[in-house]
């Protein structure tokens, strides 16, 4: 399973979705999406202008986690 960190990294940083998509270059639906976790997936270029804008890596944004059946 990936979980997706972006709203908890935004909050600890005290960043909004307003303010993310101005720092990014992404539209605010685009950081919507995401921050609701309503994405089936997620362009390369996308992630770098997150990382970028955030200054962390895929790996904080996106966490793999073994699904437990």
């Amino acid at each position: 399973m990936i979980k997706n960190n972006l709203s908890t990294i935004m909050g600890s940083k005290k960043i909004n979705k307003a303010e993310l998509a101005r720092m990014s270059g992404l539209s605010y639906d685009t950081i919507l999406n995401l921050y609701n976790d309503v994405n089936v997936g997620i362009e390369f270029d996308t992630l770098d202008k997150l990382c970028w804008a955030l200054q962390c890596t895929p790996s904080e944004i996106f966490e793999y986690t073994e699904d437990k059946k």
